[in-house]
């Protein structure tokens, strides 16, 4: 399974939100510089990431996007699945009237595994978990140039 560009640009803005939240909302173009995205693409993610409430937005001159909840209540599978979908590997695995080889098939149980964990995995992280990992690295990088 291959991630695509959607879910990591939009998990690398959300953990660029969390690393500023509590202090009022950010500007897209700065979260874009900082994490390196293009600001276009971007400008796409929000509308789902807002329609799905992980986001918040303000108009106006001190306007920008914040994150909706505290980024301890944030997954990464809620990122992941709004970006890319469910986390389904084969379309067989949610629907067993896609195959009619189902009663048979063996590695549509593998799949379904391999889903759940995936599932599990990203549950388990959140948005709080990658700042603190983000930030300890961070240290260990500032260490370097010492």
């Amino acid at each position: 399974m291959r991630l695509s560009t959607r879910a990591r640009y939009g998990t690398r803005f959300m953990v660029g939100l969390a690393l500023h939240y509590g202090n009022g909302p950010s500007f897209l173009k700065d979260v874009a510089k900082a994490e390196e995205i293009p600001q276009k693409y971007l400008t796409q993610l929000v509308i789902p990431l807002k329609a799905k409430g992980l986001l918040s937005a303000t108009r106006g001159a001190h306007g920008g996007y914040a994150l909706a909840r505290h980024p301890k209540e944030i997954t990464l599978k809620e990122i992941v699945e709004v970006l890319e979908g469910d986390l389904m590997p084969i379309d067989c695995s949610k629907n067993v009237h896609e195959c009619r080889r189902v009663s048979l098939c063996v590695t549509r149980d593998v799949w379904a595994q391999v889903s759940a964990k995936i599932a599990q995995t990203l549950k388990a992280i959140t948005l709080e978990d990658l700042v603190r990992k983000y930030r300890k690295k961070g240290k260990r990088s500032a260490m370097r140039h010492l």
